[in-house]
C-alpha cells in the first residue's frame, strides 16, 4: 500500500478535483466515500480504480477481506488528505475513485418496464432517496433529465446509499427519451394536484415510466405534455403536500404491491 501525506501531491489535487463537476466530467471519475459505499461499489463490481485509507484509523475491519481479493490501487493518506478530497464535516476512514459506468439505455424499454424519470429534481438528498426507492421496490431504471443536480455530487452519491449501483442511473434528454418511451408503448404518468384519479386507482402493471418534477415548480410544460396519465396522492391530514422524495416511494410502493402483492 502506498503512502501519501503532503497535500501538494499531484494524486491528492487530482483526486481532490473531483469534488467539482467540471473535473469528474473531464475525467469520468468520481468520488465514495464511507465503508458502506467502498463495500457496494466492490461487491457490485463496479470499476474502483483507487482506495484510500486514514492512515491514523487503518484499515476498516469490514473492509480487510473485499480489498485483499482486489487489484485496485490502495493508498494511505493522513487526516488532512482525507479531509481535502472528501466533502463531509468529518471526512470518513475510507474514500475510493470510481470510473462512471456506461449508460446501459436496455432496461427502459422492457415489456413490463417500471422507470422513475426525474424532470429538473435538483436537491441531491431527494435525487439519492428517490434512487433508493426505486431500488427497494425493483424498478428497471432511474432517468434524470437536464436541469436535475448531477448525480455524481457527493451529496448525491451519499444519499443512494450504494443503490447507485444496483440498479441503471441514466442522465439523458427528456425530449428524446419520452417520446420514444411513447412510440414503444410505454405508458407515461405523472403526479398533478388537478388530477381526479388517485394513485391506488391506476393500472401500474403495464409498462410505466413514473414523471417527477422539481420540489418548486413541478414537471415544466415540455414533460407535462408527454403525460398521458395524470393521477394525485390523497391526502386526508392537514399537511399541503409530499416532497418528490416521499412521494415518489408511496407511489413506488404502489406500482410493487399491484405488481407482486395483488
Amino acid at each position: 500500500m502506498a503512502s501519501i501525506a503532503s497535500l501538494q501531491n499531484e494524486k491528492v489535487k487530482t483526486m481532490a478535483a473531483l469534488l467539482e463537476k467540471k473535473h469528474r466530467d473531464r475525467s469520468g471519475r468520481f468520488i465514495i466515500e464511507g465503508v458502506h459505499l467502498v463495500q457496494e461499489a466492490l461487491h457490485a463490481g463496479a470499476d474502483v480504480e483507487t482506495i484510500v485509507v486514514d492512515t491514523e484509523r487503518g484499515v476498516p475491519s469490514e473492509l480487510r477481506t473485499l480489498l485483499g481479493q482486489t487489484d485496485c490501487e490502495l493508498i494511505e493518506a493522513t487526516p488532512a488528505i482525507m479531509a481535502k478530497c472528501t466533502g463531509t464535516d468529518t471526512p470518513p476512514p475510507v474514500f475510493g475513485i470510481v470510473a462512471k459506468p456506461l449508460a446501459d439505455a436496455s432496461a427502459l424499454y422492457k415489456a413490463d418496464s417500471l422507470v422513475v424519470v426525474l424532470d429538473g429534481v435538483r436537491d441531491p438528498g431527494n435525487v439519492g432517496t428517490i434512487i433508493r426507492s426505486a431500488d427497494a421496490v425493483g424498478a428497471d431504471a432511474v432517468v434524470l433529465g437536464r436541469g436535475c443536480v448531477d448525480l455524481y455530487n457527493p451529496k448525491t452519491v451519499r444519499s443512494t446509499m450504494g443503490s447507485l449501483f444496483h440498479l441503471p442511473v441514466i442522465e439523458g434528454d427528456l425530449a428524446e427519451l419520452l417520446p420514444e418511451a411513447k412510440q414503444q408503448g410505454i405508458h407515461v404518468v405523472g403526479t398533478s394536484l388537478q388530477a381526479s384519479a388517485t394513485c391506488y386507482n391506476y393500472d401500474w402493471r403495464g409498462p410505466t415510466w413514473l414523471l417527477l418534477g422539481s420540489e418548486s415548480n413541478g414537471l415544466s410544460d415540455a414533460a407535462l405534455a408527454q403525460v398521458d396519465t395524470r393521477i394525485i396522492i390523497p391526502m386526508h391530514g392537514r399537511s399541503e403536500s409530499l416532497n418528490v422524495a416521499m412521494a415518489s416511494t408511496v407511489l413506488l410502493y404502489e406500482a410493487m404491491r399491484q405488481r407482486r402483492y395483488a
